[in-house]
């Protein structure tokens, strides 16, 4: 049975549940980029701190929109591209920490791995939401006309 309530509510918990990390991820960017700015440099990308912070506002901001539901399809994607992106800039590959056990090492390499999937996962939600959009409780369907019967 089709329940157009129960889906309204599983999309806004949805985008809840996947906004929330890019939301507390983005604030902490802007808050500590410190420490952002230093896996930008490890990765070889020039303007680490800058572009830190050019992260922390993009996650808060879009995080931002998909909790409210304002051009959820737009920031969805958006959010997907870039957890793609960081997954394989940052995920992708073994760990080597100089003077780490071997063993150390092999855990991170594997924890990293699982970061890789987490990236794909969330990515994957994000394209679920950009294709059935907000749901009624949301900006989006606020700022939709409302059609007239003739």
């Amino acid at each position: 049975m089709h329940n157009t309530t129960t889906n309204n509510l599983l999309l806004l918990a949805g985008r809840v549940l996947l906004s929330a990390m890019f939301i507390i991820s983005g604030y902490s960017k802007l808050v500590d980029p410190a420490g952002t700015a230093g896996m930008i440099a490890g990765a070889g990308f020039p303007a680490a701190t800058a572009l830190a912070y050019l992260a922390g506002i993009f996650e808060l901001v879009a995080g931002l929109a998909v909790i409210v539901g304002f051009q959820t399809r737009i920031a969805a994607i958006a959010l997907a591209v870039f957890t793609v992106f960081t997954g394989l800039v940052f995920h992708s590959g073994p760990i080597n920490v100089p003077d780490f056990p071997e063993a150390a090492n092999g855990l991170l390499t594997v924890f990293n791995g699982l970061m890789m999937m987490k990236n794909l996962t969330i990515a994957g939600g994000f394209l679920a939401l950009a294709a059935v959009g907000a749901g009624a409780y949301s900006l989006d369907a606020r700022r939709q006309p409302v059609a007239v019967a003739a």
